[in-house]
C-alpha cells in the first residue's frame, strides 16, 4: 500500500507594526490657534512639518498624521474636541491602532512651570489639567509620558482660565519658537532613547 507523506510548510505571519502615539493638547477653532493652552497643538505642527509626517484619514474626532522618526513608526494626533473632552478622541485612537499607553507621549501646557521651562515626566496625576484629566478617566490609566511645557502663571487678577486662553505676550513670541524646537526634540528622544535618558537630558533648566 502506498505511504503518502504530507509536508507542512509554515508560512510567516506578517509582523504588526508598533506605533507610538504623539498628543498634542489644545482647543479646536482658529479663536484657540495662538493661545498658550494650545502649546501642545503647535508642538505637533511643527513636529509634523520637521519629519515629514502624512496627514492620514481617521474615524477618531482627530486629526492624525503618520510616519516614522528615527525608524520609529509614529502616529501624530490633535484631538478635535475641546480640551476637557480629549480623553474621548485619545482613546479611540488607542483602540483603533492598538497603541499601548506606555507607548504614548502627550505634550501639554503646564502653569506650575515658568514659561520656556520644560520636564519629561513619566506618569502620575494631572495637576488640575483638565485636558490630562480627561484622558486618565478615558483610558482608565495615568502610565503615558508626559512633555510638560511651561507657560507660567498670570500676574494681577487675571484669572488662570483667561490667562491661558490668551496669546502669548510680545516678549513670550520671541522665544517661542525655539521653545517649540526643543519639546519636539525631547517628544523624539523619549521614543528613540528611552524616557530616563530623555528625562536627563532635558529636565534641566535651559
Amino acid at each position: 500500500m502506498a505511504c503518502h507523506v504530507y509536508l507542512q510548510i509554515a508560512i510567516p505571519m506578517k509582523a504588526e507594526i508598533r506605533h507610538h502615539l504623539i498628543v498634542g493638547l489644545g482647543n479646536p477653532g482658529s479663536a484657540y490657534a495662538a493661545t498658550r493652552h494650545n502649546i501642545g497643538f503647535m508642538a505637533v505642527d511643527r513636529l509634523v512639518r520637521k519629519y515629514g509626517l502624512t496627514a492620514c484619514r481617521s474615524r477618531t474626532n482627530a486629526e492624525i498624521a503618520e510616519g516614522d522618526i528615527a525608524g520609529v513608526q509614529v502616529l501624530a494626533a490633535k484631538p478635535m474636541a475641546y480640551m476637557n473632552l480629549s480623553g474621548d478622541p485619545v482613546s479611540n485612537i488607542v483602540r483603533t491602532h492598538g497603541i499601548q499607553c506606555e507607548d504614548m507621549v502627550v505634550i501639554h501646557d503646564d502653569i506650575d512651570l515658568a514659561y520656556e521651562r520644560l520636564k519629561i515626566k513619566e506618569k502620575g496625576g494631572d495637576g488640575g489639567h483638565n485636558g490630562l484629566r480627561s484622558l486618565i478617566d478615558a483610558l482608565g490609566t495615568d502610565e503615558f509620558v508626559r512633555v510638560r511645557m511651561g507657560v507660567g502663571r498670570p500676574d494681577g487678577d487675571i484669572g488662570v482660565v483667561d490667562y491661558v486662553l490668551e496669546k502669548f505676550d510680545a516678549n513670550q513670541r520671541t522665544i517661542l519658537e525655539p521653545f517649540l524646537s526643543r519639546a519636539i526634540e525631547a517628544a523624539a528622544a523619549i521614543l528613540c532613547e528611552g524616557t530616563k535618558d530623555a528625562m536627563n537630558r532635558f529636565n534641566r533648566k535651559p
